[in-house]
């Protein structure tokens, strides 16, 4: 299959006019202008990330994954290319244009084969990843092959529930002592979602008991932080790392709740995804209101799965309008920061700091331009549905 060289520049327009001061409410961190003097286009700034930052400078045209590095790594690794299937969902969505169906057919295909003909792995959040994405795909697009694989990996998610730690899903088949919030957080997710789709009870059991696992274990019910991980000893002893907390924790905890809160109507879970979400806003942000840079690797995906979900809370119809413009205030001002701070313009990479620009040499790695295309296209999701002032 052949595919298309987008033009770069073209994808770069701007239009002028004045930027506004928009502060934040209580005890929600500030939102402080940027020097800039433009209002973004965020559907031409989206075309250009995914287009041009995310496809030309990453995907394998070989072997149809997504390269690790956007110059000389080709490495493949597994858990990003779920990442990548939903900015170009966000995209096909965004657009409606085919050539993005047409990469979300051979994304299939690549990563199939890549991952040794076969959607499994020994790391069940690596799974969950990749089933969420599918699952969206195929609401999306209606492909069959998409909710097949699904239904095989949530069989295999499933095996990784055990006792240990009065239950929950461990984090990688190899560590049966170790229960992470991000093996069952997105669990919940897709449990939920399952259920959207033909309400089997089964569904709505798993949904709620790991949710219940991780609010119970790992969750500061006080402020709404949401510890990584718990470690059980030979003995038994249960050690929680509660230093260890994350922008992606953050993100699938609230994302879990608003399934259920979408279900169910039950406002405990919706007050739990705010809880998340300004725990997020109050303590993991600079003073300037821009999210602390989290280096390469896989911490460059953290903030942008949290954007996802934030972005979904922000669509609740329910929330309130006062949080609601706190969130879109927050969401579109780190947007700004990384578009005209931390975007190197000529290739449409981000750097890990959203504040910095990359070099025209540096090696950016996959999971760091995601989490930059993932705020990209929530700005453009949240401008056409006129949430953006």
């Amino acid at each position: 299959m052949k595919y298309i060289s987008f033009s770069i520049m073209a994808l770069l327009v701007l239009i002028i006019s004045s930027c506004s001061n928009n502060g934040a409410d209580g005890d929600s961190p500030p939102v402080v202008p940027t020097e800039s003097t433009y209002t973004i286009n965020w559907y031409v700034a989206a075309d250009s990330s995914t287009r041009t930052g995310l496809i030309e400078n990453y995907w394998n045209s070989r072997q149809h994954y997504f390269n690790y590095g956007n110059r000389d790594d080709r490495e493949f690794q597994y858990w990003p290319q779920a990442h990548a299937l939903d900015v170009l969902v966000d995209a096909y969505i965004r657009t409606g244009d085919s050539i993005f169906e047409q990469y979300i057919d051979v994304w299939y295909e690549g990563i199939y084969q890549k991952n040794g003909n076969t959607f499994l792995n020994d790391f069940y959040d690596d799974m969950q990843w990749n089933a969420l994405a599918m699952l969206r795909t195929y609401n999306i697009t209606g492909k069959e092959k998409f909710k097949t694989s699904v239904d095989t990996i949530w069989e295999e998610i499933k095996t990784g529930w055990t006792d240990v730690a009065d239950g929950g899903i461990m984090w990688a088949k190899h560590t049966p002592h170790s229960k992470n919030a991000i093996s069952n957080s997105p669990a919940s997710i897709l449990a939920s979602r399952l259920y959207q789709l033909n309400e089997k009870q089964e569904y709505m059991d798993w949904a709620k008991k790991t949710y219940q696992w991780v609010r119970n274990k790992l969750v500061n019910k006080e402020n709404g932080a949401v510890w990584d991980h718990i470690e059980v000893s030979e003995d038994g002893e249960e050690d929680i790392a509660k230093d260890w907390i994350f922008t992606y924790n953050q993100g699938v905890f609230l994302g879990a709740a608003l399934e259920l809160y979408s279900i169910t109507g039950e406002s405990g879970y919706l007050d739990d995804a705010i809880k998340s979400a300004d725990y997020t806003l109050n303590n993991m942000i600079n003073d300037d209101g821009v999210f602390k840079e989290r280096g390469t690797g896989d911490g460059g995906l953290f903030k942008g799965i949290f954007i996802r979900y934030l972005t979904q809370l922000i669509f609740e119809e329910e929330l309130p309008d006062t949080t609601r413009e706190r969130y879109a205030q927050f969401l579109e001002h780190n947007a700004e920061v990384l578009w005209n701070k931390g975007t190197n313009k000529k290739q449409v990479i981000f750097d890990p700091s959203w504040q910095k620009k990359p070099g025209n040499d540096e090696e950016i790695d996959l999971t760091v331009h995601l989490s930059g295309a993932m705020i990209i296209e929530a700005a453009a999701l949240l401008e056409r549905e006129n949430i953006l002032e």
